[in-house]
C-alpha cells in the first residue's frame, strides 16, 4: 500500500517543470501557476480556456497561466494538426491568438481552415503551411504529450496548480477556489 500510495502522490505531481518552451501568459513571479494540458478539439478544453480568461482578469498579476498540449488523436481527427498549427503560428509570435480562433471554431480545423485563420493573424503563410505539412513543431507536441503521461494526465483538460494536479471542480468558483487555497499558503 505505501508504493501504492507513493505512486498516487507522485502521479499528482507535474513530471516537467515550466521551462522556455512552455506557453505562458502572466509574471515568472506570479505565486500561482495554473497549468492546463488541452486539445484544441475537446469541448472541455473549450471551456477551460474561456475559464482562464475569465481567472487571468480577476487575479491579474497574482496568476501565470500555462498551456501544454495533449492531443486526444484517437478522439479527435484533427486535434494533432491543430497544436502544431498553433506551434508554426507561435514561430512567429502568435501562438495565444492561434489557439483562441482554433478554440473559438473548434468544428473548423482542416488544413485550408487553418490556414485561413493564419491569413487572418497576419502571419506569413508560406511559412505557416510549410511548417504544419512538414510537422516541423510534431516533436514540440510529443514532448508535451510525453509530459502529461508522466505527470498521470489521461484526458483534457487537467489542471495542475503550483504544480499539483487539481481534481477538484473545473469550471470558474472550483478553480477559483484552488487558487484561493493556494494563495493563502504563500
Amino acid at each position: 500500500m505505501g508504493e501504492e500510495l507513493r505512486h498516487k502522490e507522485s502521479s499528482d505531481l507535474l513530471a516537467t517543470p515550466i521551462g522556455d518552451q512552455d506557453h505562458v501568459q502572466g509574471p515568472a513571479t506570479a505565486p500561482v501557476t495554473l497549468l492546463t494540458y488541452g486539445d484544441f478539439e475537446c469541448p472541455f478544453s473549450r471551456q477551460a480556456a474561456g475559464h482562464a480568461k475569465v481567472l487571468r482578469a480577476q487575479y491579474g498579476d497574482r496568476l501565470r497561466f500555462v498551456f501544454r498540449h495533449f492531443p486526444l488523436t484517437a478522439k479527435h481527427p484533427h486535434a494533432q494538426q491543430a497544436a502544431e498549427a498553433t506551434e508554426a503560428a507561435a514561430s512567429q509570435g502568435r501562438f495565444w491568438e492561434m489557439a483562441d480562433l482554433l478554440f473559438a471554431n473548434q468544428f473548423h480545423l482542416d488544413h485550408e481552415q487553418l490556414t485561413q485563420y493564419a491569413a487572418r493573424l497576419g502571419l506569413d503563410i508560406r511559412r505557416f503551411q510549410h511548417e504544419v505539412t512538414g510537422h516541423t513543431h510534431a516533436e514540440r507536441i510529443k514532448t508535451d504529450v510525453l509530459s502529461g503521461k508522466q505527470s498521470g494526465v489521461t484526458g483534457t483538460p487537467t489542471f495542475f496548480i503550483n504544480g499539483r494536479r487539481h481534481d477538484g471542480s473545473d469550471d470558474v468558483s472550483g478553480l477559483s477556489a484552488a487558487i484561493q487555497q493556494a494563495l493563502a499558503k504563500g
